[in-house]
């Protein structure tokens, strides 16, 4: 699997495109503010490509603490088979004995796509996340946050990333419960 570092300059229409289909309205940022964060919270964009064809990408933010996995999306018609899984396993690697978050929507929370979360909670258990029983609601979505390494996730971790992120973007109809 080929790996490409994108920059808002470089992002293309197809990661895009994947951005705005795989992840529900209330969990997107809008593209122009995550382009415009991209460089200033100096993220870690990646996309990923089997040859020349465009498999998904990643955003993490890496910070002192933990490394924030904030965005990964597969091509939906490439879904189940095992692209998802090597792109998890480049990205353990390259944060290899580093502490790794990420939030996900939330498997306990009765909605249309239950089977889906919970297929998504186990991929991450199998590959060495452990669930922190940190839950957190925006936008009637409760989101579950996931680690893997070292330390223990609590609360105030979710609120001193959430005080980061809004040092940079927060929309003002968000609703934190």
């Amino acid at each position: 699997m080929n790996v490409k570092q994108i920059t808002a300059a470089t992002a293309s229409e197809q990661i895009k495109q994947l951005y705005n289909t795989a992840f529900p309205e209330g969990e997107q940022i809008p593209w122009d503010d995550l382009m415009r964060l991209i460089d200033q919270m100096s993220l870690d964009f990646t996309a990923y490509y089997d040859g020349d064809e465009f498999i998904g990408f990643t955003i993490v933010y890496p910070r002192k603490s933990f490394n924030w996995y904030w965005y990964f999306a597969v091509r939906e018609e490439l879904r189940g088979q095992g692209y998802g899984q090597q792109i998890l396993t480049q990205l353990i690697e390259r944060y290899k004995g580093q502490t790794c978050v990420l939030d996900m929507e939330s498997p306990t929370q009765i909605c249309d796509n239950i089977e889906q979360r919970k297929r998504r909670h186990k991929f991450y258990l199998r590959n060495g996340f452990r669930d922190t029983h940190v839950y957190r609601t925006y936008s009637d979505i409760t989101m579950t946050v996931m680690m893997m390494g070292p330390g223990t996730f609590y609360m105030q971790d979710w609120d001193d990333i959430t005080q980061e992120l809004k040092q940079f973007w927060w929309p003002e109809d968000l609703k934190e419960e």
